[in-house]
């Protein structure tokens, strides 16, 4: 049987860290230089979303998820896919109704492609270097939205089991991923 996950607020992904006050790298080029994220594709897992919508953050500091089950965002308090730094994409796993549209990205596996289509008709294109699970209580939050040289790509969703007295999932599932040759 599915097990199934509660409203999204119920799915909460630690909060990025705090913005230091000295930038740890170069300011994020203003956003009409910078192109932004509309799409994902990851061919190994069935996924191929025509759009990604916009996540901030929740007003207890932790990131945005998105309210409909079926769609994946991109942390908008982060940079965008293809620019430096880790760019982070998050969706559910899945919902009462079904799977979400990140219910199989457990199944990656290093070497599979990751795309971002971006808004200047270009695509960000990366490989999974590693799929890791992390208590909630446990998140690497440092790890995921910190510093990297470089770029590189982070999606987020739950896992592990699910806690039915805190109605939420007691793991989160990271994707990490690094640029592939082929970007364009």
């Amino acid at each position: 049987s599915l097990v199934v996950a509660p409203a999204p607020a119920a799915h909460p992904v630690p909060p990025p860290p705090p913005v230091p006050r000295a930038p740890a790298r170069p300011a994020p080029l203003p956003a009409d230089v910078v192109p932004l994220p509309v799409g994902l594709s990851m061919p190994s897992i069935g996924v191929d979303e025509p759009a990604l919508i916009r996540l901030g953050r929740a007003a207890d500091g932790t990131m945005e998820v998105p309210v409909d089950y079926g769609e994946a965002g991109w942390f908008t308090g982060g940079p965008a896919p293809g620019a430096p730094g880790p760019a982070v994409i998050a969706g559910h796993v899945d919902s009462k109704a079904g799977p979400g549209v990140f219910f199989r990205l457990r199944e990656l596996k290093p070497g599979d492609p990751v795309d971002v289509r971006l808004d200047d008709g270009t695509t960000a294109r990366y490989s999974v270097d590693g799929v890791q699970q992390y208590p909630k209580n446990e998140f690497p939050t440092d790890t995921v939205f910190g510093p990297v040289p470089g770029t590189a790509l982070r999606l987020i969703t739950c896992g592990g089991t699910f806690d039915r007295i805190a109605g939420s999932y007691r793991d989160n599932v990271v994707v990490y991923a690094s640029p592939r040759g082929d970007s364009g």
